[in-house]
């Protein structure tokens, strides 16, 4: 029994480096996406007859997520909560006033106050003493307990309209993005204009190409042409992943990249950069060899796998496109 555990101890551990080494070669392809996509970086982009389930998120991007939530000092609610606090005659100060007020008049009516033996005389003159001490009083604390009034009624308007602004959402094709930003639109988050636009065959063939210079350049870890074909956020995630193939001794070789189908998910311009979404499925050679043997540790060297990726490019106004974000598909 003792002997056949102990086999049994060896082979989950191997199963489980096996596991390990499959995540590893898989991470590119099954992990979830990482890169920019502009204002739509969270936002899925359309499925297609290419890649017909969902795209994975992008869980390693940095691009800012978008936060309606109103802030404190322009919650109308937590403003009356402040303003509604109990003042000193509000309070225990109120309830001491109010029973030393009650408690003359009644010493008063009773002829037991200051001037009770000089009769009606003493009690109109203790009355005009009470209400004189009364009036000074109220003119004393009143300084101190003038209510502080907000702002201008437009800027109560502004922060009205600031906690009630809508989620940020992606205008619809022709739809028209108002004027010009008013005060009462100015603390709100600014949508981000955008404008569909189309791709031709030669942006699709342009696309096609990339594909495999990207593979080839990531499998040759040739730094240089990924710069040269990726944007600089991109750039430093596909690094990222060589440095740690590196530390584990590991080399990805990706070769004889061949696409079967390919999908324009999505195409538009913001602020000066044109983007494009395209569903891609393609067939590789994709193994994880040892860096220092040069043995193949997962993978098959000899038969093409295929794989489905959302790709997203970008260009500025004369340049050529870059890949910016890179999506695997979910099952």
């Amino acid at each position: 029994m003792q002997r056949f555990g102990r086999v049994l101890a060896i082979a989950a551990i191997g199963v489980a480096a096996m596991m390990t080494v499959v995540d590893v070669a898989d991470a590119r392809r099954a992990g979830g996406g990482f890169g920019s996509r502009g204002s739509r970086t969270f936002s899925a982009p359309p499925v297609t007859r290419t890649a017909p389930a969902p795209a994975a998120p992008i869980d390693r991007t940095m691009t800012p997520r978008q936060s309606t939530q109103p802030s404190t000092a322009t919650n109308p609610a937590s403003q009356n909560r402040t303003n509604a606090r109990p003042g000193f005659f509000n309070g225990f100060g109120g309830s001491m006033l109010g029973g030393l007020m009650m408690g003359g008049l009644i010493g008063m009516l009773l002829g037991h106050g200051i001037g009770g033996g000089i009769g009606f005389l003493g009690l109109l003159l203790q009355v005009g003493l009470v209400v004189l001490l009364i009036s000074l009083a109220m003119r004393f604390f009143g300084r101190n307990q003038r209510p502080a009034y907000s702002a201008p009624a437009a800027s109560a308007r502004s922060s009205a309209a600031a906690g009630a602004a809508p989620s940020f959402r992606i205008p619809r094709i022709g739809e028209a993005m108002g004027g010009a930003a008013t005060g009462a639109s100015a603390a709100a988050p600014v949508p981000v204009q955008t404008d569909e636009i189309s791709v031709g065959q030669d942006d699709l063939d342009r696309f096609e190409a990339m594909l495999k210079d990207v593979q080839a350049a990531y499998g040759a870890e040739d730094y240089a042409a990924l710069r040269q074909l990726t944007t600089p956020e991109a750039m430093s995630y596909l690094a990222e992943e060589l440095s740690d193939n590196a530390t584990k001794g590991l080399k990805n070789e990706v070769r004889d990249v061949h696409l079967v189908q390919g999908d324009l998910a999505e195409a538009w311009r913001e602020n000066g950069t044109e983007y494009a979404t395209v569903a891609m499925r393609y067939e590789s050679i994709d193994v994880m060899r040892d860096r220092a043997t040069g043995r193949v540790v997962s993978g098959n060297a000899d038969e093409a796998t295929d794989a489905v990726e959302i790709w997203t490019f970008a260009r500025k106004p004369g340049a050529d496109w870059q890949v910016s974000a890179i999506q695997g598909v979910e099952a």
